[in-house]
């Protein structure tokens, strides 16, 4: 049975969804004789399959504990985001199940940020480090990413993966094996929240089977959150920079935006803005 705050809690949660929802929203007509908004407790039971006695007693606060198929059949027909789910499945003392991989579609508002940074090299990466999206300084300063194919835009293959010296164009040591560390923990934390993507299998089989540096270091079972630090990149037109990376997440994505930014009146900040002149390097793949 669910405790009297949760039940009630629930109660509340469930009437406030369902007046949110217009019958439109699901393929049902108005009809005329609606006196308060949103779908009746009959049409929510219907859409989910279960007895209309049944949903009421929920919103009445005296339902039973209600099963992983009965929430998620509730939440498909309240139309709940996926917060909302999270929070009914919470309520019923149910953890929600895991998401079914990392999201993919970057938030049109982080694709208009990463043009308007016209002079701050930046790119987006998923859960599992995929490079989603940059904006052209980041093709001038790194690489030009619209020339590789979709899994080559891994920083992490390219780092372990690569044969000779890893990330030449980064030529502070200390940096490299900070990103080693850093983004094998964090590919960590991202098993743990898509165990059973098979992007994220795939990774992490190939990175095993193709560097002895990510096996050690995976063996250590760290986990953290990559965020922020320093690195020099050597760049064939402009010479070496001195970037600060800073890691912005998109929790409703799981994503992050990566920034590299300089320190005002240093080499590397005027580097950059020439850089900006410039314009995008053909540069050799990394």
């Amino acid at each position: 049975m669910l405790g009297r705050m949760d039940r009630e809690e629930m109660a509340g949660f469930l009437r406030s969804r369902r007046a949110r929802v217009q019958p439109a929203d699901v393929g049902l007509e108005a009809g005329l004789r609606r006196r308060t908004p949103g779908l009746r407790r009959e049409e929510v039971a219907r859409l989910a399959g279960m007895s209309v006695d049944y949903y009421i007693r929920l919103e009445q606060g005296r339902g039973p504990r209600p099963s992983r198929q009965i929430l998620g059949a509730m939440a498909r027909a309240l139309r709940l985001t996926d917060d909302e789910r999270a929070h009914l499945f919470n309520l019923a003392g149910e953890p929600p199940a895991p998401p079914p991989g990392p999201p993919q579609e970057v938030p049109a508002g982080i694709l208009h940020l990463l043009q308007r940074l016209d002079d701050t090299p930046a790119y987006v990466l998923d859960a599992k480090y995929d490079v989603l999206a940059w904006n052209d300084m980041a093709t001038a300063l790194i690489t030009d990413f619209s020339a590789l194919e979709p899994r080559d835009r891994n920083p992490m293959r390219a780092h372990f993966l690569r044969p000779g010296p890893r990330s030449p164009h980064i030529t502070d040591e200390d940096a490299n094996q900070q990103f080693a560390r850093l983004s094998v923990a964090d590919l960590r934390a991202a098993l743990g929240r898509y165990p059973d993507d098979p992007g994220v299998k795939a990774l992490i089989a190939e990175l095993t089977e193709g560097s002895e540096l990510f096996r050690r270091l995976w063996a250590n079972h760290q986990v953290a959150v990559r965020r922020s630090g320093t690195k020099k990149i050597k760049h064939p037109v402009v010479g070496e920079i001195e970037v600060h990376c800073d890691v912005l997440v998109v929790p409703e994505r799981d994503q992050k935006v990566v920034l590299y930014t300089t320190a005002p009146g240093s080499r590397s900040h005027e580097a950059l803005k020439l850089l900006r002149v410039v314009g995008t390097q053909d540069l050799a793949p990394r």
